[in-house]
């Protein structure tokens, strides 16, 4: 997909989903992926990934316990544009010049994802009630709070 969606600020070029399973039959690991860009500091094509982690136990055939973890942003490619702002061509190639580039390629900014309304609960998440539509695809329905998502 070229181009999902686009605003005056970002493009989102990517939008998936990947399981890991642990043991097939225990549950795994589920991470929803962005890639996007904002035009002009980022890279077009693949300026940066936004994930949200969640690790997932298999109840039933048709349930599964979700538990949310993480967001980050990573994998950040910055436009040339932006690096000539930083690191003028004109100016000598310095350590520090090439400390910063290399800083912003590695930052990786990590969040973990936990319920700040409810102090004595780690992490957000609840039980889901799975449809299978095919073999590769299904709808998981929250079964408190309301939502439905395709997986």
């Amino acid at each position: 997909m070229n181009q999902l969606f686009k605003t005056d600020i970002a493009i989102v070029r990517q939008i998936f989903q990947k399981f890991e399973y642990r043991d097939k039959s225990n549950g795994g690991i589920i991470c929803n992926v962005v890639r996007w860009s904002i035009p002009s500091l980022l890279e077009e094509q693949d300026g940066a990934t936004f994930l949200v982690s969640a690790k997932f136990d298999v109840v039933s055939a048709r349930n599964i316990y979700l538990q949310f973890e993480e967001i980050s942003v990573q994998n950040i490619k910055i436009s040339d544009e932006l690096q000539a702002f930083i690191a003028p061509a004109i100016l000598p190639c310095s350590f520090l010049r090439l400390q910063i580039l290399q800083f912003i390629r590695t930052l990786k900014a990590q969040i973990p994802v936990t319920s700040l309304g409810n102090p004595g609960r780690q992490h957000v998440g609840g039980l889901y009630y799975l449809s299978y539509l095919d073999r590769n695809m299904l709808i998981g329905r929250a079964v408190r709070g309301g939502g439905v998502f395709v997986l």
